[in-house]
């Protein structure tokens, strides 16, 4: 059975009359009172009784009537929920990461984002990175990306990507002749870093700080390129993974030394709020984010 039938018998009900029922639908008394005359022929029943000044329901017509209130109800509630859910998918997200490795490859991710869901704003914050998870807790920030698992009972935790962090160094640099690295060989190098303090710094955070070993010298230079040509000079090494540096073109004399006979790996997290975790926006990121940065 039609939907405009359901309609048919809910108007002509609740108006009494062709004549109303007409005005409300659109359509010509005549063209209503065919698509009746149709519907009561493919039911076998009468739906109304005809009077000159009124149009009463039958016994049947009564439950088609209380069908058509709930069916045109559910679509309703169906409608509204839609509509919430569409609201539900627009957001503003303040993105922040702890490690800057990733900010060589998240302007790509937001440009994506931008396409797919235009509905999303984000914002990607490079201040402070040593505060990412006090500022996701205090809602300067809505998600952050970490390397340690925070224990608040507010926040929850999503792995998203796991690495491996090499010591970066000049072919030549008396460390490469060694099998790998341990912490104590830190101690008489040049580190470079990308920016103070060290808590922010993944080889000081997951070795050297456990380890309480403090490398010669250490300089905080922002620009990965900088840092490329000192260690292409022999002037000092860089830790981090891989895929940080695939976008530059390294000199042959550059080699990747692994940090431990196991290598240094470390995990990566989305923090988020757990009272914004359900949103539809941020579920539609966090679901998207880990689909990107899973096979980085």
């Amino acid at each position: 059975m039609e939907l405009k039938y359901f309609r048919l018998i809910k108007t002509i009900a609740e108006e009494g009359s062709l004549a109303n029922s007409s005005e409300r639908l659109f359509l010509t008394q005549s063209a209503l009172s065919h698509q009746l005359r149709d519907l009561e022929e493919r039911l076998g029943f009468k739906v109304f009784h005809r009077t000159r000044n009124q149009w009463e329901l039958t016994e049947e017509g009564h439950e088609l009537y209380r069908l058509a209130n709930k069916l045109f109800r559910s679509i309703d509630e169906g409608f509204s929920n839609i509509e919430h859910i569409k609201e539900g998918s627009r957001g503003s997200i303040k993105l922040s990461a702890e490690c800057q490795s990733f900010f060589h490859t998240i302007p790509g991710f937001i440009q994506k984002m931008g396409i797919l869901y235009p509905e999303i704003d984000i914002d990607l914050t490079l201040g402070a990175t040593h505060q990412t998870i006090s500022q996701v807790l205090s809602n300067d920030i809505d998600i952050a990306i970490v390397t340690t698992k925070p224990a608040s009972e507010e926040l929850m935790s999503i792995k998203v990507h796991e690495d491996e962090i090499f010591a970066v160094m000049h072919k030549e640099n008396p460390l490469n002749e060694m099998a790998s690295l341990e912490a104590s060989h830190f101690a008489s190098v040049h580190l470079l870093i990308n920016s103070f303090p060290m808590e922010g710094v993944s080889i000081y955070e997951h070795l050297l700080k456990p380890n309480r070993i403090n490398p010669a010298k250490i300089s905080a230079i922002p620009f990965t390129e900088i840092s490329l040509s000192l260690i292409e000079a022999n002037m000092g090494i860089m830790c981090t993974p891989k895929w940080q540096l695939k976008s530059f073109k390294l000199s042959q004399d550059i080699v990747f030394k692994r940090i431990g006979k196991n290598g240094l790996k470390r995990d990566h997290y989305l923090v988020v709020r757990k009272a914004n975790r359900n949103k539809k926006y941020i579920h539609d990121f966090i679901s998207s984010f880990e689909e990107d940065f899973l096979n980085l």
